[in-house]
């Protein structure tokens, strides 16, 4: 039996939040856990701390991985919680604790039962916060050993009823990716700005512009958003002119024909107006992040499945605005992304208050298991 419920297991993973790349304690505790569980072969240190539990069927048939992240973000925890992370900016405002349960409690059944047929892949992926993650272990040479023929990962959704599937074909999730517009000049007195070379007007002119750049190169139908996150320059240095400065975006589309367009104009933008106010401009992109595109075929194999198994299903009209690394497991091989509604009065994901829901991880496994003994049936797309 095993020594702790899912319920203590999400709350000793919660205890131990860590960044993303850095998720050393997480994965030594999901390996401990998983050990007991004697999978056929267990994968360690996959595109970093990742981990991959490999239950066989005695039969050949499809091999279905199920992907949950590790990672958590930089924001205070909760001090009213009993499980709070105690590092003090460290937190799992995200629910990916949650999600690593419910893999935990795939495990522990498919422990009990083989599959029929097929194999299980059971991924625990660091890094997704960043985007990196799963580019890291698409990239491991491990990984092509492994040739899954459907990939799923789920999501809690706050604002959802409790336990409802959401569901949608095609772009389920936006694309997105971080801009870094570095602007160098010359420092100079304040009493003598003309013997320097000054970017603030520059940085304020390129903020200005890149906030309303969506509008002058997509058309209407063409979901665009480019929000500045940042602008540095200068401070209360009153004696001097400042030399240098930074503008910071974040770009989304629903689109990645749409992103590279909207990502030229910004670079045509920010080193046309470095030009203009005789200073240089050094551009990098971060934190990219792909569309996730939901294969039709697995999303209404799933639908009837979770159907079939009593699921209410919601199917929202538009994608999410927000970004998953997930995206280039579902370019990579079909699959898709669903949502698993964690309650209509949850505080939104990353808010401060956000603690993933104990009473979803029991409606959580039985929709994985479900959902994987189902795909393990069927013949690949």
């Amino acid at each position: 039996m095993p020594a702790f419920s899912l319920t203590e297991i999400r709350h000793r993973l919660h205890a131990c939040a860590e960044l993303s790349g850095e998720e050393s304690r997480t994965a030594a505790l999901l390996c401990q856990e998983l050990e007991q569980l004697k999978p056929d072969r267990l994968v360690r240190e996959l595109g970093g701390h990742g981990l991959v539990a490999i239950f066989d069927g005695p039969l050949p048939g499809p091999r279905v991985l199920l992907r949950a992240d590790m990672d958590a973000l930089p924001l205070p925890d909760r001090t009213d919680l009993v499980w709070a992370a105690p590092s003090g900016h460290v937190s799992h405002k995200c629910g990916h604790d949650g999600h690593m349960s419910l893999l935990l409690g795939v495990a522990r059944q498919l422990a009990g039962t083989r599959p029929s047929r097929g194999s299980a892949l059971l991924l625990f992926q660091p890094a997704e916060e960043t985007g990196a993650g799963a580019r890291a272990v698409l990239d491991d040479p491990r990984f092509s050993e492994l040739a899954p023929d459907r990939v799923l990962a789920i999501h809690n959704l706050p604002g959802y009823p409790l336990g409802t599937l959401v569901s949608r074909e095609g772009c389920f999730a936006s694309a997105s990716q971080g801009l870094s517009v570095r602007l160098t000049g010359v420092s100079s007195h304040a009493a003598e700005p003309e013997r320097g070379r000054s970017p603030v007007t520059c940085a304020a002119q390129l903020a200005q512009a890149l906030a309303a750049l969506p509008q002058t190169v997509t058309a209407l139908h063409e979901a665009a958003q480019l929000t500045v996150v940042g602008l540095e320059i200068g401070g209360p240095a009153f004696g001097t002119s400042p030399g240098s400065g930074r503008v910071c975006a974040t770009l989304r589309t629903h689109d990645s024909a749409v992103m590279t367009r909207l990502a030229r104009a910004c670079e045509a933008l920010g080193q046309g107006l470095a030009a203009a106010h005789g200073i240089t401009c050094e551009l990098e992109w971060v934190e990219i992040f792909p569309a996730t595109w939901n294969n039709a075929a697995v999303v209404r194999s799933v639908e009837r499945l979770a159907g079939q198994a009593g699921f209410v299903i919601q199917q929202p009209d538009t994608p999410f605005a927000w970004s998953e690394d997930f995206g280039h497991f579902t370019a990579a091989c079909p699959g898709a992304l669903f949502g698993l509604g964690a309650g209509e009065n949850q505080p939104p994901l990353h808010h401060p208050d956000y603690d993933f829901p104990d009473t979803l991880l029991d409606t959580g496994v039985r929709f994985l298991l479900t959902t994987l003994k189902g795909l393990l049936e069927e013949d690949s797309p």
